[in-house]
């Protein structure tokens, strides 16, 4: 049981990624959410795309795998409308290979497979 309690530590990488994420999506979310009154179709997409990102960091806090898949396809999805601005197309990719390479480091795997549900864990 110690060996399980010790490699589900979160990372310190991946507390300071889902906090960026919280914050990144919360400012965003704020900040352009006076700027779409009245809300149309389009508004609406930019202001799930912010929420989204405070869900998947919450949620990469709390050890959920899907959630860093969750925050890789965010940035993806922003590298994917970044075209066909190249200056913005390399710094979303930069930022997409960062967060890919902290994510899946050895150590951060091992936070993200520990089980999800306490006391479902299996000792075996």
């Amino acid at each position: 049981m110690k060996r399980f309690m010790s490699s589900s530590k979160r990372p310190v990488s991946v507390l300071f990624l889902s906090c960026l994420y919280i914050a990144v999506g919360g400012i965003g979310f704020v900040y352009h959410f006076p700027h779409h009154l009245p809300l149309h179709q389009d508004d609406l997409w930019i202001e799930l795309t912010e929420f989204l990102a405070v869900v998947s960091g919450v949620f990469m806090l709390r050890g959920h795998n899907w959630a860093r898949w969750l925050a890789l396809a965010w940035i993806a999805f922003h590298v994917a409308i970044s075209f066909p601005a190249l200056g913005r197309v390399v710094i979303h990719t930069v930022f997409l290979a960062l967060i890919a390479w902290i994510l899946f480091r050895p150590d951060a795997r091992r936070y993200f497979a520990r089980p999800e549900i306490p006391g479902k864990e299996n000792v075996n």
